[in-house]
């Protein structure tokens, strides 16, 4: 059964109204950010009573790691939507469409880039990130990787390992220097899995 035919799950009215203060509360984070958003501030912009959310979320720090995770899970998605629509053969094009969701799905964070850099949340960012990388990485290995392997010899030894320092140093390299080329990144991706080689009729 595929993700397109597989039923989905109907969500109960708890799940709702949580999912919907989790909202509010990542639209205020990207507004004014996370330090100067207050647990009533998500409750008025919810429209619900503030002990609702203390309900869903003990503390501040529950609720920013919802929402934190709701863009991991958006990362992800955009991996598998990657993945789906990738052509076989044509190792050039995905190469550069994963750079570009890539950057797309880095842009969509920025709001909270200065609050995720400031000294007092670097525990936070550092969880976030490796959260983020390592869900990265469980979807290519158990996808693109898997797929490739079936067809090709795996040219990279600790696969999970190399995509993990792969994944991180992208992520880095683009937030940090954004005016680095998409080429610069596709030429660095081919490198360090030894598709230097790989002509894009080869997949």
């Amino acid at each position: 059964m595929t993700d397109a035919t597989r039923p989905r799950r109907r969500r109960s009215a708890p799940e709702v109204r949580a999912e919907e203060i989790v909202l509010a509360a990542r639209d205020l984070f990207a507004e004014q950010g996370i330090a100067h958003t207050s647990t009533k501030d998500v409750a008025e912009r919810a429209g619900v009573a503030r002990g609702l959310v203390y309900y869903y979320f003990p503390d501040k720090d529950a609720l920013v790691d919802a929402v934190l995770e709701g863009y991991v899970a958006e990362f992800v998605e955009a991996v598998h939507a990657w993945d789906a629509a990738r052509e076989p053969g044509n190792i050039d094009k995905a190469l550069v469409d994963c750079v570009a969701m890539f950057r797309t799905h880095l842009r969509s964070v920025d709001p909270l880039r200065d609050d995720l850099q400031r000294a007092e949340h670097t525990g936070l960012y550092n969880r976030f990130l490796d959260r983020a990388v390592r869900a990265v990485v469980e979807c290519v290995e158990a996808t693109t990787v898997e797929a490739y392997a079936a067809r090709h010899q795996v040219r990279i030894e600790h696969v999970p390992e190399t995509f993990y320092v792969l994944v991180y140093g992208l992520v880095g390299l683009a937030r940090n220097c954004p005016e680095v080329d998409d080429a610069v990144l596709v030429t660095i991706v081919r490198q360090a899995l030894h598709l230097e080689g790989a002509r894009a009729d080869s997949e």
